[in-house]
């Protein structure tokens, strides 16, 4: 890890596919360092893609950044190297809110629409975070069940959910980024519901605008080629370096 602008990074508190996230002197932060793993799916094989976790750390910061501005309640902080950002520790809500915008992936398969096909409003999905049962998604009812959030937290989850989808789909647009999809996470800071996770290429499908080209979500080290070129050109457009 490298220096955390006068934090003292301790000890590490999850180590995942993309980031491992460590614990500072401050009980309030936490650092997310970001990884170049790339994990294939269904195969979960691993390889590596240069620069990955330099992309990652730069665009969720910018776009967290632009978030903020726009009156999002977020974990960001602040940037601290080219692969870490300090964030708010957060007590994670363990669901996932799906936005998806333009028929792409599971959704054309279990519903038999074409894919490419613009939706007339967003659809919204909640996903239960647990690797053990493969992630399955869930309604309201299984929320109440599982006690995983209150009523009025996922109302909360929802409202922001929608209102992020928008913001997000004009940053990419003006930047010729057609944001098909995106997997929004959530977390309690203070008595507080925070954004937290990341917004990459991870957790988004992303196509070109104008050439409507698929890059893949995620992608296997068969394709790591291609793969480092979509992180790279979502950077680009992003970040502008």
């Amino acid at each position: 890890m490298g220096k955390s602008a006068g934090l003292k990074p301790l000890r590490k508190l999850y180590d995942g596919k993309g980031k491992a996230v460590y614990e500072t002197d401050n009980r309030d932060l936490v650092i997310l360092s970001f990884k170049d793993d790339a994990i294939g799916s269904p195969l979960r094989t691993r390889g590596i893609v240069p620069q990955k976790g330099r992309y990652k750390n730069k665009i969720s910061s910018a776009v967290f950044q632009y978030l903020e501005e726009h009156g999002v309640p977020t974990h960001f902080v602040r940037t601290l190297s080219d692969r870490e950002m300090l964030v708010k520790r957060l007590q994670i809500i363990p669901i996932e809110v799906v936005m998806r915008n333009i028929v792409a992936g599971s959704l054309a398969k279990r519903l038999g629409l074409e894919e490419g096909m613009r939706l007339d409003s967003p659809v919204q999905e909640l996903y239960y975070k647990s690797d053990a049962l493969g992630d399955p998604m869930i309604n309201d009812s299984h929320v109440r069940i599982l006690g995983i959030a209150t009523p009025e937290e996922l109302a909360r989850l929802k409202e922001m959910a929608v209102h992020i989808n928008g913001l997000l789909l004009r940053y990419f647009e003006n930047r010729d980024i057609l944001l098909v999809d995106v997997k929004l996470e959530f977390g309690r800071h203070k008595r507080r519901v925070l954004l937290g996770d990341e917004i990459t290429p991870d957790g988004c499908r992303f196509w070109h605008w104008q050439t409507i080209q698929k890059p893949r979500k995620g992608g296997a080290p068969k394709a790591l080629g291609r793969l480092e070129e979509t992180y790279e050109e979502i950077y680009r457009r992003v970040v502008g370096e």
